[in-house]
């Protein structure tokens, strides 16, 4: 195959990724999207030519729009810019996942500090405000009293921009100190992990021990379901556990499109980026015109 890849810094994700493609024999063209322009009419060389590109931009508006201009082009894209565009926006993503019928955390979406102020009253303390863009559990806030509410929504707003005046506010789920990530292909799970901290949020970004996780026949299900409802690729989806570890009850809050996947790498057995390129060879690699027929 050809292969592209957009990306704003090479992190061990991609590294993994580009080691793998090339001990295959595969063409692999990184093309750093802070250097390059994407016109209306033709692809920035040599992407026209790529059987499928990789989108692993940093900046969630450059994820959308250069995904977008791929699929402009009909060139193949992962992950696609419907499912950029879900992925990268919690309302969208919360929205998704509940017309699926997949448990999520009860959410509010506010558009002014009064309103939201009476969101976060309704659930009671704690509750969780999220900003609806971002990620690694960035200007996220457990918010446990009413002053704390008032200090973090009046920060929120003269912060400007209009996506920090869309209020996200959501339940406070009590999980047993982890939560869990689920690495799919197509819907298909590939590994997954725990991710466990003192902490509230366990992102492993944010320093979460992380340890294998088996997947059970329900975290399978809500896996498969929640990569059919943002459209499918490759995805990380976030779960927690409801009623305890161990409990066989989840609910999933977050869809990851552009997942990095270092640390659930080093949790498993598995070869995560092996896996990733065998799907990929799968599903885009035209087929080898000197391989025999196989009679039907």
């Amino acid at each position: 195959m050809d292969v592209g890849l957009l990306y704003s810094r090479i992190r061990p994700d991609e590294k993994l990724l580009l080691s793998e493609l090339r001990d295959r024999g595969h063409e692999v063209h990184k093309v750093d999207v802070r250097k390059t322009t994407f016109g209306l009419d033709a692809p920035p060389e040599p992407l026209g030519a790529c059987d499928v590109v990789l989108d692993r931009c940093l900046a969630t508006s450059r994820s959308k729009y250069a995904s977008r201009f791929m699929a402009h082009y009909d060139v193949p894209v992962v992950n696609s810019p419907e499912t950029a565009k879900l992925c990268s926006d919690k309302v969208e993503t919360t929205l998704a996942l509940s017309a699926a019928g997949i448990p999520t955390p009860e959410t509010t979406v506010a558009f002014t500090k009064e309103s939201a102020l009476e969101a976060i009253e309704s659930f009671g303390y704690p509750c969780v405000l999220k900003p609806v863009v971002g990620s690694w559990g960035r200007l996220m806030a457990k918010v446990e009293s009413r002053s704390a509410a008032e200090a973090v929504l009046e920060h929120k707003e003269t912060l400007g921009h209009y996506e920090h005046s869309v209020f996200y506010v959501q339940q406070f789920v009590e999980k047993p100190g982890r939560d869990l990530r689920v690495l799919t292909v197509d819907g298909e799970p590939i590994a997954a992990m725990s991710r466990s901290s003192d902490h509230w949020l366990t992102n492993a970004a944010t320093g979460a021990e992380t340890a294998t996780f088996e997947i059970d026949d329900e975290v399978e299900q809500l896996a498969r379901e929640a990569s059919a409802a943002v459209g499918g690729g490759l995805l990380g989806v976030d779960l927690m556990e409801i009623g305890g570890k161990g409990s066989g009850e989840y609910t999933v809050h977050e869809v990851n499109h552009t997942v990095e996947f270092k640390a659930l790498n080093a949790a498993v057995d598995v070869d995560v980026a092996g896996e990733i390129v065998d799907w990929l060879e799968a599903a885009f690699a035209a087929p080898d015109p000197t391989a025999p027929e196989v009679e039907s």
